[in-house]
């Protein structure tokens, strides 16, 4: 792995933002692209087509459009996001967690208005880019994606019980809880066959790996399932299973396709065909943004993975514009919303990718598969893809890393966790994502304002780290972290409660202050203006230079006549001596 890293590190870093693409490939052979290089993108981008042929079918189909809408995506989205991205090594395409945002979309609008909500997410997604919210993404906690991912992975799970079983459910609901009791209804209508292909297929995808890992197991397991079923068929006629080309069929030159037609993408307008009303397009606006939002997401950790591979840094702005231009142009020729799929970026990684010509290389290899292969696709077993995406669903659920947050992290955490798991299996991932963000702001608060501390001393700490007594009549107040409106309060009540009338001179040390918001500073001037109105004096010592900066704009020192500053604690300390020997309410001393 340190070897591959450093061949691709040998690479000059993509240019920050996008560019066009005819640009970008002559400074990428500019900046020493080299024939071995090509060798090395041309071999990863083949494994991580063959590895993207079948995905992008059964994500097509899990989100209810035909198959090639999937390849289509792959083709567009992949090559054109490779270019223009931030990333070098991040491979777009069709990925799961989108299922659970589409299928509602389809279900509902068709595919024209899936496309046009595609089309809508990537204007979202280059505003971001633009706007520089890419760096915002890493804020997420990881409790919320961890339990927004489950919670897709859950749902995708259940997704694939009707092709795993070959249940007839009729129309599925888009709701989780009257999707399982659909099923559930419609349980007398299973086929053992079915459920029989999807098991071969799920060992397959299970085994195969710990054999041969540089052998692509979907392309194994989906032959071998494919010719067996064909097979059997063929001589036992009462076996019979549901194949991509009985369930979907399409119309080339007047002629009826069986299974994905043998056509490349091509363009044409997103909303063609379908009857979509201003009002849809308006409800069209909240899903774009959900969908945006989850591109966004699963892109930026898709390519954060990637630096961790490669030891490089990737540009998370450049990667949204991006994929924003992507998202737009995908749906002009037939493709639905694409973001960064982890998997078949750390595949891409691991085959020895060296620039983003193997992301380009990959799509070329999706494109050459539909025009060549596209006859044999058809005799895919439907119960073979859904096992394909119970295994997506498997990896992505990462449950090892459910139950270690639930076993190790704070209940506040794991309350978080189990929120955004449920929110996103009864309602979707926009409802947990904003909760839990929330939430999780909420927790980040106390715990900061558990942080500042604030009491009283009998001694002071002087700049040469000795201990200096206080002067007769002066009382110490000391604050030690943010003072901000999660802490601030709770600091200055006991200065509004009247601690002050022990002493003639209140003296504030804010020296451990180092930031100060706009909460602090009213609850810091409703405790000044407590002890002024006792006819107190306010000394506050040593501010930092972020609070000292506000302190000098909001005019402390005018708006509360007998509040003065010193500039350490030394001078704090004898400033209010000098106060304390004066009458209450003379003027301080020069």
């Amino acid at each position: 792995m340190e070897h591959l890293a450093a061949q691709q590190r040998s690479l000059p870093p993509l240019p920050d933002w996008p560019v066009p693409i005819a640009t970008a490939m002559r400074r990428i052979v500019a900046r020493g692209y080299r024939a071995a290089d090509l060798r090395a993108d041309a071999i990863a981008g083949a494994l991580v087509g063959i590895v993207a042929l079948p995905l992008s079918m059964a994500l097509a189909i899990a989100v209810g459009v035909p198959p090639e809408r999937g390849l289509y995506t792959a083709i567009v989205a992949g090559a054109v996001v490779a270019l223009l991205g931030g990333c070098k090594f991040q491979v777009t395409g069709p990925t799961a967690a989108f299922v659970v945002i589409l299928a509602p979309i389809a279900n509902k609008f068709g595919i024209s208005g899936l496309l046009t909500a595609g089309v809508i997410a990537g204007v979202f997604l280059i505003a971001m880019g633009l706007f520089r919210l890419g760096t915002l993404i890493r804020f997420i906690p990881y409790p919320v994606t961890t339990g927004f991912t489950s919670g897709i992975a859950t749902v995708i799970a259940v997704l694939q019980l009707k092709d795993v079983f070959g249940l007839e459910p009729g129309k599925l609901p888009d709701h989780f809880i009257e999707r399982i009791a659909a099923l559930f209804n419609a349980r007398g209508t299973a086929r053992w066959e079915e459920l029989a292909v999807a098991v071969v297929t799920f060992a397959l995808l299970v085994l195969i790996p710990k054999v041969e890992k540089r052998v692509p197991a979907p392309l194994f397991a989906f032959g071998f399932v494919a010719a067996t079923t064909a097979l059997v068929h063929r001589f036992f006629p009462a076996f019979s299973v549901a194949t991509i080309g009985t369930r979907f069929h399409s119309v080339v030159n007047g002629v009826t396709v069986s299974g994905i037609p043998r056509t490349p993408p091509l363009p044409g307008l997103p909303w063609a065909g379908g009857h979509l009303s201003f009002g849809d397009v308006r409800e069209l606006l909240t899903a774009a943004f959900a969908i945006a939002m989850l591109g966004a997401i699963e892109s930026l950790l898709s390519a954060t993975v990637a630096d961790g591979m490669t030891n490089t840094k990737h540009d998370p702005n450049a990667e949204l514009v991006a994929l924003g231009i992507g998202n737009v142009l995908t749906p002009f020729f037939g493709g639905i919303p694409a973001t960064g799929a982890l998997a078949r970026t750390a595949t891409n990684i691991r085959s020895g990718a060296r620039s983003p010509i193997a992301a380009v290389i990959h799509a070329f290899v999706v494109l050459m598969s539909i025009l060549a292969l596209a006859p044999l696709v058809a005799y895919v077993p439907m119960a073979a893809l859904a096992a394909l995406l119970l295994r997506v669903a498997w990896n992505m659920a990462e449950a090892h890393n459910f139950v270690g947050i639930v076993r190790v992290a704070p209940k506040s955490d794991v309350a978080v966790l189990l929120i955004c798991f449920t929110l996103t299996v009864v309602f979707d991932m926009v409802v947990a994502v904003s909760v839990g963000v929330v939430l999780a702001a909420f927790l980040f608060m106390r715990r900061m304002a558990d942080l500042t501390e604030s009491h009283l001393n009998f001694e002071a700490v002087g700049e040469d780290g000795d201990m200096r007594p206080l002067p007769p009549g002066v009382l110490l107040y000391e604050v030690n972290g943010p003072l901000f409106f999660g802490a601030a309060q709770r600091a200055m009540s006991a200065v509004q409660d009247g601690i002050a009338d022990r002493s003639r001179v209140l003296l504030l040390d804010l020296g451990r202050v180092p930031v100060i918001d706009v909460s602090g500073l009213a609850a810091l001037e409703n405790a000044i203006g407590a002890v002024l109105r006792r006819k107190k004096r306010v000394v506050i010592a040593g501010p930092l230079p972020e609070p000292r900066t506000i302190f000098q704009r909001a005019r402390l020192e005018q708006k509360h006549p007998g509040l003065v500053f010193a500039a350490d604690m030394d001078a704090g300390l004898a400033l209010a001596a000098r106060l304390a020997d004066e009458a209450p309410g003379s003027a301080p001393a020069a």
